[in-house]
Order: structure tokens, then C-alpha cells, then sequence
């Protein structure tokens, strides 16, 4: 499995924990706020709004926070003005990272995002020093428990999936990012349970890290995920199974 995708499943495995702290919550208001505004508060018209709002939803939002937010990025109720602003930046042994942020004050996000890679044996970079690396693609992973692997692979490819890939305990679907929200809703009108579904950042080429390299990657990539502001992190590191329940889980 690839390195971002291991650390999307350790970011799995924290959310109920990241809901008790109000993290989650905090994340997915910016990013339902940010939604409305672009797109309208209208959920069946904004496909980019209904996303966040099913997060909201599976991580138990109350439905007045849930209304609330929409209100604020459609203008009917005051609040913070946020903007989407995203970093690049390279972590140990010259690790690809995107960053991406939803700020209401980007020179605070700014000094604290670098001061983060800093601490970790990282650095940031210009913008475009990275980026170049990777294709966005729908990404929806699915644990293996939730269907054999031909039913699944079926439903995936024949909704409009590019690729299918069965890794250790989880299916892998990508998809064009236009055709992301066709194949979520084709596999959740059969009933199969997604672990995760996003419009990801996908490397061309990955860095195998071990050791004390794959620990300082471990711990860039936890320190961001923890920061109010960041919305995701996409990475291009390589790490073996047994360093990732070492140093990450």
C-alpha cells in the first residue's frame, strides 16, 4: 500500500478519538463554510458541500452545527472569512508533502506550518517545488471485510472507477476527480461501507524511509494533521508495515 494511504488509514483509526477532542469537528465546519460559500448551501447542488456534510454527519455533528456552518458561508449568519491557501515542502530524505490549509489568518498558518516542518527534519518550499509530482484523483477505500474482492472490483469499474487495487486489509478505487461522487453514491446504493472517500493527491513515484527517517515522517505528518488549520496532508513516503505500528499507530 502506498505510504499516503497508510497514513490515510492511521487517520481513520483516530477519528473517534480526534471527535472527542473537537478537532474533527473544528475541520469539517471550515470546510462545510468554505463549501456554501463557493457553491451555495443547497446540499443536492453542491456536490463538494453534500461531502462535508456527510462527514459531519458520521462523525455526530449535531444538526444545528451542521446548519449553522451553511449559514455562515452562505452569509446568513456572521463569522470568520476563510481562505484555502496550500503549502509544499519536503520532509526527511527529500519526501514529497502538499499541505493543504483553511485559514482565517494565512501569515499565522504560514509561520506555524514551517516552523512544523523545521522541528521534524523538514523544510518548506516554493509553491510548485512539488506539486508536480502528483495527479488528483478521487480515492475511496474500502476495508475488505465489506465485500469479496470480484463484487467490489464489479461495482467500482463499472460505475465509472479507473482503477481498482486490492492492498493488505483494504480495496484501493480511483477515480477521475468528475466522476468521484458517481462511484461513492453507486457503492453506497449497494450497501458496501466506505472507510474513506476524498479527492486525494496521488504521487507518481514513492521514498522508501526507515528507521529514524520514517520516524521523523511519522511525526511531521502527526503534528500537522493536528493543526487546526490544515485540511489534509498528501505525502510521497514508503514505509514497511512493522515501522508504521512502530513509530505511527
Amino acid at each position: 500500500m502506498s505510504g499516503h494511504n497508510k497514513w490515510a488509514s492511521i487517520k481513520h483509526k483516530k477519528a473517534a478519538t480526534d471527535a472527542k477532542r473537537g478537532k474533527i469537528f473544528t475541520k469539517i465546519i471550515r470546510e462545510m463554510v468554505v463549501a456554501a460559500k463557493e457553491g451555495g448551501g443547497i446540499i443536492e447542488n453542491n456536490a463538494r458541500l453534500r461531502k462535508a456534510v456527510d462527514d459531519a454527519r458520521a462523525a455526530n455533528m449535531p444538526q444545528d452545527n451542521i446548519k449553522k456552518a451553511i449559514q455562515r458561508g452562505t452569509g446568513e449568519l456572521p463569522g470568520a472569512v476563510y481562505e484555502e491557501i496550500t503549502y509544499e515542502g519536503y520532509g526527511p530524505a527529500g519526501v514529497a508533502l502538499i499541505v493543504e490549509t483553511t485559514t482565517d489568518n494565512k501569515n499565522r498558518t504560514a509561520s506555524e506550518i514551517r516552523k512544523i516542518f523545521s522541528k521534524h527534519s523538514g523544510s518548506m518550499g516554493e509553491t510548485g517545488c512539488v506539486g508536480w509530482m502528483f495527479s488528483r484523483k478521487g480515492l475511496i477505500t474500502i476495508e475488505k471485510s465489506a465485500g469479496d474482492e470480484d463484487t467490489v472490483m464489479t461495482l467500482a469499474l463499472d460505475s465509472g472507477a479507473d482503477d481498482f487495487v486490492a492492498e493488505d486489509d483494504v480495496y484501493e478505487i480511483y477515480t477521475k476527480p468528475e466522476d468521484f461522487n458517481k462511484v461513492v453514491d453507486a457503492i453506497k446504493a449497494k450497501n458496501v461501507a466506505i472507510m474513506e472517500s476524498e479527492l486525494s493527491m496521488i504521487p507518481q513515484t514513492y521514498i522508501k524511509l526507515e528507521g529514524e527517517n520514517a520516524e521523523h515522517m511519522l511525526k511531521l505528518l502527526d503534528e500537522l494533521e493536528e493543526h487546526d488549520d490544515v485540511k489534509n496532508v498528501f505525502s510521497n513516503f514508503d514505509i514497511s508495515k512493522e515501522d508504521m505500528e512502530k513509530y505511527g499507530a
